[in-house]
């Protein structure tokens, strides 16, 4: 992509809007996937599917699918801005006999171990779907959605000309306010894909106090302490770094013709799926409900908030702040194709935290916990064992892989 052809697609932005629509759609439709497990300019690659048929798919597969239809208690937590994060809480079973006994008689119960998960980029709480399944009724778990994600409100510190860009430090600043609501006392196990990794390592850089105090497990899954301005998405050099020399304006442009490149994006969906096929997985036969339901995801997220929240990636670094991790058991784990978070930042991770176990998932992109939930809720599992929040013996239900190995 050159220079010229993109400032041809800024200008048809905002210019004549047939030649809007298909450059937004394509550019909407790379930059959207870019946010979950793509990059924009890559070209497309056997979409042999027809759209007709495609349509007729998606259309069983939304009324079939059963991935994101788990729910839990709601509760709204507040940002320090005023935003309202929504969450769901999954309490384990009823209390046992010797418990309620205990309670009854005025004996305090220490609260509970709370796992609280945190999504990524364009996703949302139900991208952990696979292992909420597996440990409901076994452990304490909070899956809440980013602000200006899934059933959260648009960041309201964004909102008007006058808007203040997202940070990283701010996702950091919002999880406290989760755990505050929904996790008030007690032992925690945070777990983070790709952003919502580095909304934990944000937490622990604004509040030490509470990981030495509270934190007792920690996974960073598909995620990066800082380097992201390098990753090269599978392009080639010169690709890469037109790319990145033009994004910003692209992006820009983008945001504020919302209208017009959502009907763009809907436009290419073919487009669009390959690209998410590409960049979000990496085993031959992905189960398609499962894709769909990546695909279905990502779709819900505005162009507007994908180009809201992009730039807070070049910006991150926490590799310093993961020292305040290094006395806590943790897990390292990243696909070994992932495209957006190489699985080399995910090394970088464990080589700072002397009790982390590394993990790399083969034949797995980045969306590791879809593609491969078995591995991951295997990984998650054995931490939780590790720092007392499930017997060491618990069954936490087989929930098998949903791609065929291969090239």
């Amino acid at each position: 992509m050159s220079e010229t052809s993109t400032g041809d697609v800024v200008a048809a932005a905002t210019g004549n809007w047939r030649r809007a629509g298909v450059a937004a759609g394509f550019a909407g439709a790379a930059i959207g996937v870019l946010a979950a497990g793509a990059a924009a300019g890559v070209a497309v690659e056997r979409l042999t599917v027809g759209r007709g048929m495609r349509k007729k798919a998606r259309l069983a597969l939304d009324a079939a699918g059963p991935y994101g239809s788990l729910r839990g208690t709601p509760g709204t937590a507040v940002a320090d801005d005023g935003t309202a994060l929504y969450y769901e809480v999954d309490d384990v079973d009823p209390e046992p006999q010797g418990a309620r006994r205990r309670r009854l008689f005025g004996r305090k119960e220490p609260a509970p171990v709370t796992v609280v998960f945190s999504h990524g980029y364009c996703l949302n709480q139900d991208s952990w779907h696979f292992q909420r399944a597996a440990l409901r009724g076994l452990v304490r778990t909070v899956h809440w959605d980013q602000r200006s994600h899934g059933r959260s409100e648009r960041g309201v510190a964004q909102q008007g000309p006058d808007g203040v860009p997202v940070s990283i430090d701010r996702l950091g600043r919002d999880l406290k306010a989760v755990i505050d609501a929904a996790a008030p006392e007690g032992p925690l196990v945070l777990v983070g894909h790709s952003m919502g990794g580095m909304t934990v390592m944000a937490l622990g850089d604004q509040y030490p106090e509470l990981v030495l105090e509270r934190v007792v497990g920690v996974a960073f899954v598909g995620t990066s302490c800082g380097g992201l301005g390098e990753v090269n998405y599978g392009l080639p050099v010169a690709g890469v770094n037109a790319v990145r020399r033009v994004l910003p304006g692209v992006l820009k442009a983008l945001g504020s013709q919302v209208d017009l490149v959502e009907r763009g994006r809907r436009a290419t969906a073919d487009l669009f799926a390959g690209l998410i096929k590409r960049y979000s997985f990496s085993s031959r036969d992905v189960d398609p409900a499962v894709a769909r339901f990546a695909e279905r995801m990502i779709e819900g997220t505005p162009i507007d908030v994908v180009a809201e929240f992009f730039p807070a990636f070049t910006d991150h670094d926490k590799e310093a702040a993961l020292q305040v991790f290094a006395q806590v058991p943790a897990l390292a784990l990243a696909g070994d194709r992932d495209l957006v978070t190489p699985s080399s930042h995910t090394e970088a991770i464990a080589d700072l935290l002397p009790d982390a176990e590394m993990v790399i998932v083969p034949d797995a992109g980045h969306l590791v916990m879809l593609e491969h939930p078995e591995a991951v809720t295997d990984r998650i599992a054995d931490l939780l064992a590790r720092v007392g929040a499930v017997p060491a013996a618990a069954n936490v239900g087989t929930y098998g892989s949903t791609a065929q190995p291969g090239g």
